[in-house]
């Protein structure tokens, strides 16, 4: 197999071993395609499309890497297909590329992601403070430019789930799933948290129900990220020291008396969420347990690589402890 694909290499053609399957199983197919300059690897997908495997499913919109929909596993890393280079990968090697390991398969290349909307539903939205005379005055709030800054950050995601896909908390422990946000929704809370005028109070909610204690920051959310968001370093860690601060520290607490911030109470933060009560429902079964590509990112496999093998899911004994 690796004479023949080095051959093809040498030909200017080039090897792509995609997922092909549902929700009932499915293996690995290989496609030898005519190497073309300046290609990513969504193009050759659409190439295999118009002319091998017309049937292949997948999932795409933007092209540009800024819809976050054709999210997938490419030689064993999360990435985007549209911002993936083929000159950037080995060469004289198959391009594999495999569905999103930590959410179900639908088919081919597509995995359903409802579980982050179903993750999303739980985060109490942005609840502005009221104005101010001087503001109701002015017509409009009034803000420091640092404190807009401090989430900005955090607006550029596009929702692609990559740091879903790679969280290994949810990617080698489905069960998981009901207690845990993920870092995508991490940042989101961040988002809000540190928004100056926000006046919902989310920390008990990430301690007790969305399970931030579980996140033990192995930045491989940060690897992942195709708007290069320091998810860990910027939203999770601080959003710990939150929690902390808020439980644990009386000049924090003496700070807010003689200031007199006041935030809603996390009851009433929960109350303005669409939906309330644990991370998210549990997912309806899905096929995992995809077969591990053969030129997998080492760096990154120690990090997130799943115990379980073909077909199953880790020991829930070994789930990371809050």
């Amino acid at each position: 197999m690796a004479e023949e694909i080095i051959r093809n290499t040498a030909k200017g053609e080039v090897t792509m071993r995609l997922w092909r399957g549902d929700e009932t199983g499915g293996e690995f197919a290989e496609y030898v395609m005519p190497a073309q300059e300046g290609e990513v690897v969504l193009d050759v997908i659409h190439r295999v499309q118009a002319t091998e495997a017309p049937d292949l499913a997948c999932r795409w919109n933007c092209k540009a890497g800024k819809c976050g929909s054709c999210s997938a596993e490419i030689n064993g890393r999360p990435a985007l297909m549209c911002m993936t280079r083929m000159d950037t990968l080995p060469p004289g090697e198959a391009v594999t590329v495999a569905p999103m390991r930590t959410f179900p398969i639908l088919r081919d290349l597509v995995t359903d992601v409802s579980y982050n909307y179903e993750v999303a539903k739980r985060i109490p939205p942005f609840h502005p403070r009221e104005k101010t005379d001087d503001e109701e005055e002015a017509g409009g709030y009034r803000m420091q430019q640092i404190d807009v800054e401090r989430s900005q950050e955090f607006r550029k995601c596009i929702e692609c789930y990559l740091c879903q896909d790679v969280c290994h908390v949810i990617r080698d422990h489905e069960e998981n799933k009901t207690a845990f946000a993920g870092p995508r929704f991490f940042a989101r809370s961040a988002e809000l948290e540190m928004h100056p005028l926000d006046v919902n109070d989310r920390r008990e909610l990430l301690q007790k129900e969305q399970g931030l204690g579980k996140c033990n920051i192995t930045k491989c959310c940060t690897e992942v990220c195709p708007e290069h968001i320091k998810i860990t370093d910027n939203a999770i860690i601080p959003l710990k020291e939150r929690v902390v601060d808020a439980s644990y520290d009386p000049v924090a607490w003496l700070g807010r008396k003689i200031l007199k911030r006041r935030k809603s109470t996390p009851a009433e933060a929960e109350a303005d969420a669409p939906s309330t009560g644990p991370a998210a429902v549990q997912p309806e079964g899905g096929v995992h347990g995809i077969p591990a590509p053969e030129h997998a990112d080492d760096a990154l496999v120690g990090a997130w690589a799943t115990d379980a093998g073909p077909g199953g899911d880790a020991p829930a004994e070994d789930a990371p402890a809050e």
